[in-house]
């Protein structure tokens, strides 16, 4: 009996090692603060374009690498993103005030054509990932796409 207990502990503690401990990946943590805290605050309290444009990379790498238990993005990130991306100001922002790391995060520089596009596209996947979400993500998208 003493012999099972032990194998067990034993491959309880060989697989918790290593998993990650949290359920959605948030873009990594700095001071006990995610990623995306910081940036979403930092992009709501100053609003400058330098914000903006390290938001919309963070909201791309949570999303085409997510983490996490779920390996999917977190809920309302991609309707976040895919609101940012609509904004017809956002992609002007970008294609003027991006650093060439930034500009790197993707493949286009028609920014105001491909951001669109992702922009429904991210909302589209926020309705795939979230079912649940569908009553807030449908007249935002009646808005902002039609």
């Amino acid at each position: 009996m003493k012999r099972i207990l032990v194998f067990i502990a034993l491959i309880v503690l060989m697989n918790s090692c290593g998993a990650p401990k949290t359920l959605y990946y948030w873009g990594g943590e700095a001071r006990g603060v995610t990623v995306y805290e910081n940036l979403a605050y930092m992009d709501y309290k100053s609003q400058t374009s330098k914000a903006t444009c390290r938001l919309v990379c963070a909201y791309e790498d949570m999303i085409t690498n997510p983490g996490g238990i779920r390996k999917v993005p977190p809920p309302g990130i991609c309707a976040e993103y895919g609101y940012l991306l609509l904004m017809p100001e956002t992609a002007e922002t970008f294609a003027e005030f991006a650093t060439k790391s930034q500009r790197k995060t993707f493949s286009r520089t028609d920014y105001s054509i491909f951001f669109s596009e992702l922009g429904k596209e991210m909302l589209q996947k926020e309705l795939e990932y979230y079912p649940e979400s569908k009553q807030f993500i449908e007249p935002l998208m009646e808005k902002l796409v039609n």
